[in-house]
């Protein structure tokens, strides 16, 4: 058979409209290397596909991320663990793994008073789930309400709902800081039933369920909204000494001094 010369150009158009833009990068420098090995075809092949495979992880990672909207610099290796004690690192590394609890739309609540790092830690599991593969949006509550209200206004709730299905999993931080308010309350309400044993929530808040009557207006909405939050669900009571407050108590100590540190009862949200 004649050997016929590649076409660069005939075969970089091909390579686009098969939509392989790494394998496009990458065959001639493959190519070269094969040629001066003598690679069998087989592996040349190879080694195009797992880069082409490579290249589109990374892509997808990056707009995984950028989708997210995690909190910059937020990650599980800067979290401190011994601070809050009452919170398992092995419990939390199983969690990211998200296999067992994302399918079946199970939910995580973290409960704590302010400077505890709730948000730090949700942020943390949410990045570490997006590099496992799934998909985070990270948003403070009130936020999100906004924008559902303004959706609902222009009569496309459903519309609006039916986006933040594509997330495995949503962390609304602040959760208790939303108005008492009818409106905000309706559609934060009809996200958490949209979300209940489908599509899973992770929640942070400064009040236990006790409080939450700030939140609804209507006890019965209340009970209903804490029935389907903490129904398969896993909790996390971080109460300790706020670390906003440690990490000023240090500094005016001074280096090698002992800091204050205390850590408050559990208290379980009623």
């Amino acid at each position: 058979m004649k050997n016929t010369p590649t076409d660069p150009i005939r075969l970089s158009l091909l390579l686009n409209e098969l939509r392989l833009p790494a394998t496009k990068v990458n065959w001639p420098r493959f190519a070269d290397q094969a040629d001066k090995e003598g690679w069998p075809a087989a592996r040349f092949l190879a080694a195009l596909a797992e880069h082409e495979l490579a290249e589109r992880d990374r892509r997808r990672m990056e707009r995984h991320l950028a989708e997210g909207r995690l909190l910059p610099g937020k990650t599980l290796d800067t979290f401190e663990f011994d601070t809050v004690p009452m919170v398992s690192k092995a419990q939390v590394m199983a969690i990211v793994a998200g296999d067992i609890w994302l399918g079946k739309g199970a939910n995580l609540l973290l409960f704590g008073p302010p400077g505890t790092g709730k948000s730090h830690l949700a942020s943390a599991i949410g990045l570490a789930l997006i590099e496992n593969g799934y998909r985070v949006l990270f948003t403070r509550t009130t936020d999100l309400v906004q924008k559902l209200q303004q959706a609902r206004r222009d009569l496309d709730l459903e519309s609006a709902l039916a986006k933040l299905d594509k997330f495995d999993l949503l962390i609304l931080d602040d959760f208790a800081y939303v108005t008492k308010d009818q409106a905000e309350t309706s559609v934060l309400f009809e996200l958490i039933s949209t979300r209940y044993e489908r599509r899973s929530m992770l929640i942070t808040a400064n009040q236990p369920f006790g409080e939450w009557n700030k939140v609804f207006p209507d006890p019965a909405m209340t009970l209903a909204a804490v029935d389907r939050l903490v129904h398969h669900a896993t909790i996390f009571e971080m109460n300790v000494e706020s670390y906003r407050r440690r990490q000023a108590v240090e500094k005016r100590k001074g280096p090698g001094r002992p800091a204050a540190f205390a850590t408050t009862n559990n208290i379980t949200p009623d």
